[in-house]
């Protein structure tokens, strides 16, 4: 095995439930079944974090980690009459989105983000309120 270094920006790490680590593509809506994919993303605007869609992640719950800038986390309500729920997040703070609840971000600042999850059965649908 040849040590290199790894370019997080452009590629992600995905830990594997054999023990390995491996430096692949991301993948956004779709993985390996036990896989827990580590992705870094620089994002200028609401369009670079697919603010007018929302996630979830059936197979397991993600951390979203801010590393610079700034940005707000929305979580669907459970119940459609109560509002949505919001964590801002600064430089060094992270939000665990608990396993099959939808969520968005919007951003305050061009940001540095990392999300830690597995990706298997992942997937987006468009707000019905998107702008």
């Amino acid at each position: 095995m040849t040590t290199t270094a790894i370019d997080l920006f452009s590629s992600a790490l995905q830990f594997r439930p054999d023990g390995d680590v491996r430096a692949a593509a991301r993948r956004m809506t779709d993985g390996d079944p036990g896989v827990w994919q580590i992705a870094t993303f620089h994002v200028e605007t609401d369009a670079d974090v697919h603010a007018d869609h929302w996630e979830i992640h059936p197979d397991g719950e993600e951390a979203v980690c801010c590393l610079s800038g700034g940005v707000r986390l929305y979580v669907r309500p459970l119940d459609a009459d109560a509002p949505e729920e919001m964590v801002r997040l600064r430089p060094g703070t992270a939000v665990i989105v608990p396993r099959n609840r939808w969520h968005r971000l919007e951003l305050d600042a061009p940001s540095d983000l990392m999300s830690i999850t597995r990706r298997t059965g992942s997937r987006q649908e468009r707000r019905d309120d998107a702008r």
